[in-house]
C-alpha cells in the first residue's frame, strides 16, 4: 500500500519557525541544537533528540512508527515560540 504523504528529500529549507535555540536557552551555542524549520514545499522539519528506542516500545494506542520513521523530542518552548509563525490553514 502506498502512503498518501511522502517526505520530499529534494525540497529545501525556507525559514526557521520560532526563535533560535540560542534565544530560547536550549543550547550552549554548539551547532547540535533543536530547531524547527518550514520547508519550501510547506512541510516542517524538526531537529531534536532521537528517542525512538526508549519511547517506541510504549506508544499510546493509535500511534505507531514506520520502519523509516524516528520519534524526535524537542523542548516545549520551541513549538510555543513557533506558534505565531505557523499558519492556521
Amino acid at each position: 500500500m502506498t502512503r498518501p504523504w511522502k517526505a520530499d528529500p529534494a525540497t529545501t529549507f525556507k525559514r526557521r519557525l520560532g526563535k533560535s535555540p540560542q534565544e530560547l536557552g536550549n543550547t550552549t551555542g554548539t551547532p547540535d541544537s533543536p530547531a524547527s524549520w518550514e520547508l519550501a514545499n510547506g512541510d516542517i522539519a524538526v531537529i531534536g533528540r532521537d528517542l525512538t528506542q526508549p519511547f517506541g516500545t510504549h506508544l499510546p494506542d493509535g500511534a505507531s512508527l514506520g520502519a523509516d520513521e524516528r520519534l524526535v523530542v524537542i523542548p516545549r518552548n520551541m513549538p510555543v515560540a513557533a506558534k505565531p509563525d505557523i499558519p492556521s490553514v
